[in-house]
């Protein structure tokens, strides 16, 4: 039965997409069998993954709105064994056209759940934003997991996200739990990267990842190649500290 996780954060250019794409490839190397649904109108994770997503005939945009089922919209990552359902910009209206939609918040759940069985992972990549795709991921998942960067700013933004958790579960997704909180862009270097990590760790101790992102040059780089970076340059700082990171997931969900 598999797992599904919301990756979420509403500020932008915190690691999302990083994240979710490096993560996902990590786990395929310890053979997982994994599933990227891109949440995103900006469709990141569907290019980072190498495919074109204005050339693609449906997207998850025709789940929500044209009643497609998620299974027909899947497709292959060109470079890596991860299943992706792609996205671009039809997204963006989303919310305008599922206003009159009974039960809107759980259009991602009902069909999510139809795949759970054919992966061990599913990663959903959110939009920066709180809004009905957000509310439909963190309704259809087990669990969140925050990537968070290092900067006085994202405290501010940590707190509020916690409390929009709270409401989903209060309202929609009763056994919704927090994954774990991953520190990106980390400068080791620098007081205000340190005292961040102190900060969270006083009061989520039990779920900060050990495991830390700096900053990367091939992590920004293999993008624009259409692969994750353990694929674009397997001996990377940055490939290295994502299945570092792969493999602190597998043991907490062991």
């Amino acid at each position: 039965m598999g797992k599904i996780i919301a990756v979420v954060n509403q500020k932008g250019g915190v690691g999302k997409t990083t994240t979710v794409v490096n993560l996902a490839a990590a786990l395929v190397e310890q053979e997982h069998k994994i599933l990227i649904v891109d949440l995103d109108p900006q469709g990141n994770a569907t290019s980072g993954c190498g495919i074109l997503k204005n050339q693609v005939n449906a997207t998850i945009y025709d789940v929500f709105v044209n009643n497609e089922v998620i299974k027909n919209v899947i497709k292959q990552a060109t470079h890596e064994k991860i299943d992706v359902v792609p996205s671009n910009m039809n997204l963006a209206g989303t919310e305008v056209e599922l206003v009159n939609t009974k039960q809107r918040e759980f259009v991602l759940k009902k069909e999510l759940d139809t795949l759970r069985e054919a992966y061990d992972y599913i990663f959903i990549d959110c939009p920066p934003a709180v809004n009905i795709l957000t509310i439909n991921a963190l309704t259809a998942s087990d669990s969140v997991l925050i990537p968070m960067q290092c900067e006085y700013y994202a405290l501010e933004g940590l707190s509020q996200l916690v409390q929009t958790i709270g409401l989903v579960k209060k309202n929609t997704n009763s056994k919704l739990v927090l994954e774990g909180i991953l520190f990106t862009m980390y400068d080791g270097r620098t007081n205000l990267s340190i005292q961040v990590v102190k900060e969270v760790q006083n009061h989520f101790s039990s779920i900060t990842y050990e495991t830390k992102i700096t900053r990367s040059v091939r992590l920004s780089e293999a993008p624009s190649f259409g692969m994750s970076c353990i694929n674009y340059d397997s001996k990377s700082k940055g490939a290295e500290q994502y299945r570092q990171l792969a493999m602190e997931f597998i043991e907490r969900n062991q």
